[in-house]
């Protein structure tokens, strides 16, 4: 039985499939491909070599200028202007909103598609917004959204 170190080496040294050559091959019965010259009329065919070879990047195509434009959805997973929101991605972002809900690293702008303008709002000591939850038209809970420099801090929901 040969050492397994051995058989490793030797598999490593074989060619690679990708280096290997094909060939078209077309008769009465149809087009068949080979690795050898099945006639005399055989084709060779040429295929790319798509390993990435140490580059994420390297078989994408150049990035058109043209299209380089930012999509309102994108805009709306970046924080605002000057504000240190965290990051959300866009995926997450449009799923909190079509759920209607608020976490905290939001703008303000996410939280109005989330929950709507706010019927209160009070900015000193700290930016808050209040939301109103109605059941069968009686109030049944309060949603407070805190701000801290344009972005949710954190946010409470309390019976009334």
């Amino acid at each position: 039985m040969p050492h397994p170190f051995l058989l490793i080496l030797l598999l490593l040294g074989l060619p690679s499939m990708a280096d290997a050559q094909v060939y078209r091959c077309e008769d009465g019965q149809g087009v068949t491909f080979a690795d050898h010259p099945c006639s005399e009329t055989a084709q060779t065919v040429d295929i790319p070599d798509n390993r990435l070879g140490g580059r994420f990047d390297q078989n994408l195509p150049e990035p058109d200028p043209a299209s380089d434009k930012t999509a309102d959805s994108d805009a709306s997973a970046t924080p605002e202007a000057g504000s240190t929101c965290r990051f959300i991605n866009s995926t997450d972002l449009r799923r909190y909103i079509v759920r209607q809900q608020v976490i905290p690293g939001m703008t303000r702008e996410n939280v109005r598609r989330a929950f709507g303008s706010p019927p209160e709002r009070y900015t000193d000591p700290q930016e808050v917004w209040i939301y109103q939850t109605r059941y069968y038209g009686a109030l049944y809970e309060l949603t407070y959204v805190y701000f801290r420099d344009g972005c949710v801090d954190h946010v409470e929901y309390r019976k009334p």
